[in-house]
């Protein structure tokens, strides 16, 4: 059945009824009328091959069909294995993950998406960790956020069971360059920083700054009102 859909996507010999086709070699293109074509291909014991019907004048091949439908298909199945090619590599976060591990694989991360995979990173909640079900949107939402320059957000983070997902897929390849807006939220978290630093060496408690990726996520005010508890 596939190959007599193929053989039906193409004109061949005397199905070829337009009046001249360019006939396309190893050596050029040529512009002839069309029964002239036939008889070159004759001659050499080929077919003749309409490959472009809609260019004008038809674009045309002489080679032996079963051949050039055999290199068609073998194409196509060379293209199908490379987009087969793109895998999923996976990212577990705990709810209460430190920022060591979270910058290891932050970096893991960027390397997956710069070989052109995909990520789906997950927070999983055991237990009674479930309970910190808005921490881990929050670092899930950091973690996109961190990379914005390797990848665009296929999902937004999403609780499946002691599961919350994220999903990313690489931007095409390119320079990275920042955006005004990345640029802008830099320095408002090196301000906040800056300022919970001061906080810390005058009260003695360590306060995390909550800039970056919550001064821009859509989160619940009952999120943040946890975090900041803690």
């Amino acid at each position: 059945m596939k190959n007599d859909k193929m053989k039906n996507q193409y004109r061949v010999n005397e199905q070829i009824r337009v009046r001249e086709v360019r006939v396309v070699g190893e050596d050029g293109s040529t512009v002839m009328p069309t029964r002239q074509a036939l008889d070159m291909a004759r001659d050499q014991g080929v077919d003749l091959v309409e490959i472009s019907p809609n260019a004008q004048p038809p674009v045309c091949r002489l080679i032996d069909y079963s051949k050039f439908l055999y290199q068609q298909k073998k194409h196509a199945k060379e293209m199908k294995a490379k987009q087969a090619k793109v895998d999923i590599k996976e990212i577990r976060f705990g709810p209460q993950t430190d920022e060591h591990d979270y910058n290891f694989k932050l970096k893991h991360a960027k390397e997956f998406l710069s070989s052109g995979n995909k990520v789906r990173a997950y927070v999983f909640f055991r237990g009674r960790s479930i309970l910190f079900k808005e921490q881990g949107e929050v670092l899930l939402l950091r973690f996109a956020n961190d990379l914005e320059e390797f990848a665009k957000v296929e999902q937004l983070p999403k609780l499946d069971g002691k599961k919350m997902f994220l999903y990313l897929a690489p931007k095409k390849a390119g320079v990275a360059k920042k955006s005004q807006q990345k640029l802008d939220r830099e320095r408002r978290e090196a301000e906040q920083k800056s300022q919970a630093d001061a906080k810390t060496a005058e009260t003695g408690i360590d306060t995390p700054a909550n800039g970056g990726l919550l001064a821009n996520a859509k989160i619940s005010e009952e999120a943040l009102k946890k975090l900041n508890m803690e």
